[in-house]
């Protein structure tokens, strides 16, 4: 079996009487982004830190594709960075006396080679084609950081270490960051980023939780997360029956909160397609959307015909039984109601299987 890119086995780090990190371990596969929570303290920064050849462990090994990091030596550290890490931080790290070009040529003379026209390319990609010659005083915020994120990608590293790099952006800036990381890893590229903002977290394949230097839990996608994914895709497919485009801002508007972040996660599973600010389902985001919205209908119905309860109330409870509703029950449940053509509003509900104006 081939190895973990990154493996993290016992990792401990004192300062002084402080564990910084306690003994951590998980491994990260090739292509995995992984977001990294905790509160401040809980040693996150540490170990990125580590990872990036930045700081040493106590105790403990960080392996990056075979390379144990704390037993290089000063010029194998530096190579090291060179070659395998991108780094993305909070505070930028850019030199204020160089342009944008020239900071991330920076990068690629710690690789012994600099090759301007390769830099600018990189700084077309992340959209500051127009800034190349700008200082760091000149660009915005937003701007900075994205001359960091094309300074990481320079050296085409193997790993990119990010550290909070959206807590210094404004709700815009963060979008865009967001997006270049998010293509990044379309790419195939591997990310560990520290991040306090769990909706951002839920864009990665995995959060790894710490706690005083301990890891305290892994998490991919979550019952709630399913659920939030499913709202989504439920005002798309409304957007449709309505015959008006799935907007970003229309779909915001329905109480889709955090729906950029979403839509990025919903479109790397495949689920919906984006182009032009407008929101499309995929073959395969259609065919979930149309179960979720069958279940909730059939599910208002349920509620409004049998048990008598109407109004935002049967809305409710269905937004809570669409969930839990298994594909046997929901035939058994469309058959009990003699397969209904429309909810208690008049909205259409998709056929099923079961149903006779499905041809069966």
């Amino acid at each position: 079996m081939m190895a973990s890119l990154v493996q993290v086995d016992g990792l401990t780090k004192l300062f002084g009487g402080v564990r910084a990190l306690d003994g951590l371990s998980f491994t990260v596969e090739a292509g995995e982004w992984i977001a990294i929570m905790g509160p401040s303290g809980s040693g996150k920064t540490t170990l990125i830190n580590i990872l990036g050849g930045l700081d040493t462990p106590t105790s403990g090994r960080a392996v990056v594709e075979n390379v144990d990091v704390a037993r290089l030596d000063e010029g194998g550290l530096t190579r090291y960075r060179a070659d395998k890490v991108g780094f993305i931080f909070q505070q930028f790290h850019l030199v204020p006396y160089l342009t944008a070009v020239e900071n991330v040529m920076l990068a690629q003379y710690f690789h012994s080679t600099t090759d301007e026209g390769e830099a600018r390319e990189a700084l077309k990609r992340v959209g500051l084609a127009d800034r190349v010659e700008h200082l760091p005083s000149q660009l915005s915020g937003g701007e900075q950081q994205r001359v960091a994120v094309a300074r990481a990608l320079i050296n085409h590293p193997k790993i990119i270490l990010a550290d909070e790099p959206t807590g210094n952006l404004d709700e815009e800036n963060e979008r865009i960051v967001i997006d270049l990381i998010r293509e990044l890893h379309t790419a195939g590229h591997t990310i560990l980023m520290v991040t306090h903002d769990a909706s951002i977290a839920q864009l990665a394949d995995r959060r790894i939780e710490l706690a005083h230097g301990r890891l305290v839990q892994v998490t991919t996608f979550t019952a709630e997360d399913e659920e939030r994914f499913d709202h989504l895709l439920e005002q798309i497919w409304i957007c449709g029956e309505e015959g008006v485009p799935a907007q970003l801002e229309r779909v915001r508007s329905r109480g889709v909160m955090d729906a950029m972040r979403m839509v990025g996660r919903l479109s790397d599973r495949g689920l919906v397609e984006v182009g032009d600010g407008v929101v499309a389902l995929t073959p395969r985001g259609e065919n979930r959307a149309r179960d979720v919205i069958r279940r909730h209908r059939l599910a208002e119905r349920l509620f409004t015909d049998t048990f008598a309860i109407v109004g935002s109330e049967a809305d409710t409870h269905a937004c809570k039984f669409e969930h839990i509703i298994s594909p046997e029950l929901e035939q058994k449940i469309c058959t009990f109601l003699g397969h209904p053509g429309t909810c208690p509003h008049g909205n259409p509900i998709p056929a099923g299987t079961c149903c006779p104006r499905n041809g069966n």
